[in-house]
């Protein structure tokens, strides 16, 4: 006769705020070996519901997404003020997109060490952020720049979008898809105002204004965020959602059934000697790239076939909003269909549609540019929220902030070919080339992505595993 699971690995906690009574909770192990902490609600933890980890971090994701979705549109501005080359600003970004992803890892292993806060690491970022404007407005000397913006404003980023992405993944461990998709959208369509201002109203007369502006913008919001966050207690799960049989809201269920929780938690080492860590960088680097790539020269080459300013900016804008709808709409999607089915599916999208913009740029259709900016705005940024929620489905969530940390370092090296070397290729091979390249890189990235499966489950996960008999 089987034991009640629950009874047999119960004990008593205290509760995770250190003012609050104690709280009973239990700790419930499954055949794999994994423990899941179970009996306290969000309320009990929070003071309030665990959607305010989505709402928040979604704002001062927001409030960052300026430094790459909307840069591109200020990149001719910024060369007539301070005399740049078109090199020398794509080096900025390229520089910014580096220490934006590389920081991750660092900033998540400090995290898990308890050395740093998710709190504190806004607090700092969102200053950082504020050091990174203040350099692009008034430093006109390159490399200045590219330690204000580049290093000091992307590590600022960095922490912020880090420490957004793992705090709702670990609220949301039943249902993280949608959760993170949404949250990661915040960073591309948030752009869509600061997109329109650097095309319109953005000149070498108000440069340092707006800049300055914007940067105490993103401090005050990313601040004011970073007040509330509080992560959960370590293998936290929702007190209304089983985690042995998924009985419970029938969300949580449907999406556990597609995506069954990682076997057990594996730390950074142990993640990356299943090989599946290393995959899942190695398609981040070119997915991520073909995206940067994307971002950097769209609105140069819609003004180099000949589309007016509107078209540009338009095509820009389309690609920024659709990137984060895009975002949400394929984490709802993994949660019905799978998160590795759900991103090879993104990935392709990607890829055709760098063919359909160099077709769209050949027939000179200013229809079919923005149909295509907005498929490659939808693949383009998809992708991220897929590999942030597949990371916690593989490794768990416990070691996440590190795990994930190592994931999306791959988007270092994508900023590199993406941006800086990608000027190379368009100069050396034209858009065409360039594009063409993209659209390649892409098709053997989706192909790398169905190598993925989840270390330690055999089988295709989609039914509930047994509660572990009493010993």
């Amino acid at each position: 006769m089987t034991a009640d699971p629950y009874a047999a690995n119960s004990k008593a906690g205290k509760s995770a705020q250190s003012d609050a009574a104690h709280r009973p909770y239990n700790e419930v192990t499954d055949t794999h070996g994994r423990i899941y902490r179970v009996g306290e609600s969000d309320r009990d933890i929070l003071g309030h519901s665990r959607k305010i980890m989505v709402y928040l971090p979604w704002i001062a994701m927001m409030a960052i997404s300026v430094f790459e979705y909307a840069y591109g549109s200020a990149e001719d501005t910024l060369s007539h003020a301070h005399g740049w080359t078109q090199s020398n600003t794509f080096w900025i970004l390229s520089v910014w997109v580096f220490f934006q992803a590389g920081i991750a890892f660092p900033a998540g292993w400090l995290r898990e060490k308890g050395i740093l806060t998710a709190r504190r690491a806004m607090y700092i970022g969102s200053a950082m952020c504020l050091v990174g404007f203040l350099a692009l407005s008034h430093l006109g000397n390159v490399w200045l720049a590219i330690l204000g913006f580049g290093v000091i404003g992307g590590i600022g980023a960095g922490l912020v979008y880090a420490t957004c992405i793992n705090m709702v993944g670990k609220w949301f461990p039943e249902r993280r898809g949608a959760k993170t998709g949404f949250v990661n959208g915040g960073f591309a369509y948030g752009s869509l105002p600061f997109i329109f201002i650097f095309n319109y109203g953005f000149d070498t007369a108000n440069y340092h204004r707006v800049l300055d502006l914007i940067g105490c913008y993103i401090v005050i919001v990313v601040f004011g965020c970073a007040f509330f966050f509080k992560d959960p207690p370590k293998n936290w799960w929702p007190a209304d959602v089983d985690p042995l049989t998924y009985g419970g809201t029938k969300k949580g269920a449907e999406s556990l059934a597609k995506n069954p929780p990682a076997v057990k938690q594996y730390t950074p080492k142990e993640a990356i000697r299943t090989g599946m860590l290393p995959l899942m960088w190695i398609a981040l680097v070119m997915t991520a790239g073909v995206s940067i790539f994307g971002i950097s020269f769209q609105v140069d080459f819609a003004k180099e076939v000949g589309f007016g300013p509107l078209v540009a900016a338009s095509s820009m804008g389309v690609m920024a909003v659709i990137n984060g709808i895009g975002r949400g709409v394929v984490g709802w999607l993994s949660d019905k269909w799978g998160r590795k089915s759900t991103l090879v599916f993104v990935i392709l999208v990607l890829g055709l549609s760098q063919f359909g913009v160099i077709w769209a740029g050949d027939v000179k259709s200013e229809a079919l540019f923005l149909f295509f900016a907005f498929l490659s705005g939808f693949g383009g940024g998809a992708f991220y929220p897929l590999f942030a929620a597949l990371t916690p489905d593989y490794f768990g969530e416990n070691y996440n902030a590190s795990n994930y940390g190592l994931v999306y370092s791959g988007k270092l090296i994508s900023g590199l070919f993406g941006g800086g070397l990608g000027s190379m290729v368009v100069a050396a091979w034209g858009y065409n080339g360039a594009y063409a390249l993209a659209g390649a890189t892409s098709m053997v990235a989706a192909a790398i992505a169905l190598l993925l499966r989840q270390p330690g489950r055999t089988g295709a996960g989609v039914s509930a595993p047994q509660p572990q008999a009493a010993g």
